[in-house]
């Protein structure tokens, strides 16, 4: 649940329509202390590494520890997201990374920390940060209206950043006084402001329309979505590959600092800085750049820019111009990504918007730690100038890949359409009644087949991206004008469930669908159970709110039969 704000108030405030939100405000203030908190001991730990190795890859291998558990865990965290309380999930993320945090602090406090050690320490944290990032993405759309989604995701981009400018010049300082066993405890202090925020965060739950998915269950769902819904696999594909080019960024600044700067703690502070002043102001360019520009004409251009960027930053050795040139890499770095984060948001409905956002973040930090390892190894063969100037050619070739997989224009979140009655039933039927196979019988003029047939490889996706499995479409060699589309379902709660995530673009394209039916009668639905007796459970399944047994004249909207409400037919809304 939001709080009130009109539509004036949001269009007049544009970036800081969100704070107009007391929770929004809240948590993101929380969560900028937070961010200041993981960047100061990003800094530690890579200073402290530096400072027990000389080799290159070890150096890396920090960011890649710190990102490599979002790349194994995303899925999983994002399937939980959208499981369970998100509040909570957030919290218990924040505790395990608080751990981590905490016995950094107190092994380099003794004296026992080594180089293996500290990127174990590192992946614990990564860990807490991989499970916390779907529920923390998809709760946003629950802390502001889908008006200003857009601007919350901008804002929370401008909170890490504004945290990376002082985050890594304040880790710099702490540092060089006190080594990183102080960075370490600082992260520790500053995650319990957002602990304290979230727990009086009073997150407004909305019932579930059906029982909770098993975890492996609710993975596979989410991965049947994205691999259906070629507008998130596009920006997925894009992503990765932006990301592994400019995973030399981050992976390859201490050395930068280091042997092309020659200086130390502070100065890769100061260059950390810099790139995150550059990521406010492209985050604050975002409204006025979504505006003038398609998502895809920001991307192409960001490429383009960052590949300027790196080069300079390969060919500097002044401190001052290659911080100018890492505020203009900040800049395009945010833009390009929180386009792709928007892009995923709005392609998403809410039953599947964590396990698509876990997907995003598993392709953009796999891509910076798969990359980072990568620049690593090509620095310890090549050095640091050439390593860079490499990734500052791939970036314009990646440029190119816009024409091929370009990003699609989405505006505003798709709403779920609302829950359906349910069809008429006469068997004795539990959730766990099936398989269900359904075939719908179209009548279709002989000239319009093959438009019919296009149209039904986009219904197609909608069905199997919505949980359907054996897709098919066929037609009658004896009556030309007979279609009849086939799916099957595990359960007859799997079917309930593919029925009701619709989304209202998908209710409408299965309209169009329909419209092409030209018999006086309407589009004829058939819904059969494939093992109807070993299958339905009427006595050992103990009854629910979903898998209660349905019997002949019980009346449930939403899980049983319907006998006051018609067989679904054309008139039903058109589903199926």
């Amino acid at each position: 649940m939001t709080d009130p704000a009109t539509p004036q108030e949001l269009s007049t405030d544009g970036i800081a329509a969100p704070l107009r939100f007391p929770a929004f405000r809240r948590i993101w203030l929380a969560s900028l202390l937070a961010y200041l908190g993981i960047l100061i001991q990003f800094v530690g730990a890579a200073w402290a590494m530096t400072e027990m190795t000389s080799s290159a890859d070890r150096v890396a291998l920090v960011t890649t520890a710190l990102m490599l558990p979002v790349m194994l865990v995303s899925m999983p965290a994002g399937a939980i997201a959208d499981m369970h309380d998100r509040r909570v999930v957030i919290l218990i993320a924040l505790s395990i990374a608080l751990c981590g945090a905490t016995a950094l602090t107190v092994l380099d406090l003794i004296g026992l920390i080594t180089p293996d050690l500290l990127l174990v320490l590192c992946f614990v944290v990564g860990s807490g940060m991989a499970l916390m990032n779907p529920a923390w993405q998809s709760s946003m759309s629950e802390r502001v209206p889908a008006d200003a989604l857009p601007a919350a995701v901008a804002l929370d981009g401008i909170s890490y950043n504004i945290a990376r400018i002082f985050g890594p010049a304040i880790g710099g300082i702490v540092v060089s006084t006190g080594g990183a066993v102080a960075a370490f405890a600082l992260n520790a202090l500053l995650y319990l402001p957002l602990i304290i925020a979230l727990f009086f965060w009073k997150r407004v739950v909305e019932p579930s329309k059906f029982p909770r998915e098993q975890l492996t269950r609710a993975i596979v769902s989410g991965l049947r979505y994205i691999a259906n819904s070629p507008s998130i696999k596009v920006v997925l594909t894009r992503a990765m590959i932006t990301s592994v080019i400019a995973g030399s960024i981050p992976a390859l600044m201490p050395l930068v600092s280091r042997d092309l700067l020659h200086g130390g703690a502070q100065t890769y502070g100061i260059m950390l800085g810099a790139f995150g002043f550059g990521a406010v102001v492209g985050a604050l360019s975002m409204g006025e750049m979504r505006k003038r520009m398609s998502a895809e004409a920001a991307i192409r251009a960001c490429s383009l820019s960052m590949s300027g960027a790196i080069a300079a930053v390969a060919l500097s050795r002044e401190p001052f111009l290659t911080a100018i040139a890492l505020v203009l890499a900040g800049a395009t770095w945010i833009i390009a990504f929180t386009s792709f984060s928007i892009g995923v948001q709005l392609s998403a409905p809410r039953w599947v918007v964590g396990r698509s956002l876990a997907a995003y973040q598993a392709s953009t930090s796999g891509g910076v730690a798969i990359g980072s390892w990568a620049w690593g190894r090509l620095t310890d063969a090549a050095g640091v100038e050439i390593a860079l100037l490499v990734s500052s050619a791939l970036m314009v070739l990646s440029a190119l890949f816009g024409f091929w997989m370009p990003v699609p224009r989405t505006n505003t979140p798709d709403e779920d359409s609302e829950l359906l009655a349910v069809p008429e039933v006469r068997l004795p039927l539990t959730a766990r009644s099936g398989p269900v196979l359904v075939e719908i019988e179209y009548r279709v003029a002989p000239e319009n087949a093959r438009a019919f047939h296009n149209m039904m490889q986009d219904v197609q996706l909608s069905r199997q991206r919505n949980g359907a499995y054996g897709w098919s479409i066929a037609r009658d060699i004896a009556d030309p004008e007979l279609w009849t589309e086939g799916y099957r379902c595990p359960t007859w709660l799997d079917y309930l469930r593919q029925r009701n995530r619709s989304a209202q673009f998908e209710g409408a394209l299965e309209q169009q669908a329909m419209a092409f039916h030209i018999a006086p009668h309407p589009v004829r639905i058939r819904r059969m159970l494939e093992r109807p007796f070993g299958s339905v459970r009427s006595k050992d399944e103990p009854p629910n709110r979903a898998g209660s047994v349905v019997k002949p004249g019980h009346c449930k909207r939403g899980m049983g039969n319907c006998s006051s409400h018609p067989a679904t037919t054309a008139a039903e809304t058109g589903k199926a």
